[in-house]
């Protein structure tokens, strides 16, 4: 896994973007008191399901990895 450029900066807009989606899309409700674990497992599950992001092998995934497909997905946005 290579890492990306201001990986921690990706990952905030990847959840932000990634919130702002599900519960536009009426997915799910977001509480203050959800973790980011929690929020970056939610938003990878539902970005896989819906392919927009392609999936890691099952015996590859890990709080790291989602970390990291979630950075590079956020990084394509606009």
């Amino acid at each position: 896994m290579k890492k990306i450029k201001n990986e921690k900066e990706m990952i905030k807009k990847a959840i932000e973007a990634g919130v702002a989606y599900g519960e536009a899309r009426g997915a799910v409700t977001f509480e203050p008191t959800d973790s980011a674990n929690e929020k970056i497992a939610y938003i990878y599950r539902l970005l896989v399901h819906d392919k927009i992001i392609q999936p890691i092998a099952e015996d590859q995934v890990s709080q790291q990895s989602m970390r990291h497909k979630l950075a590079i997905w956020a990084s394509k946005l606009p």
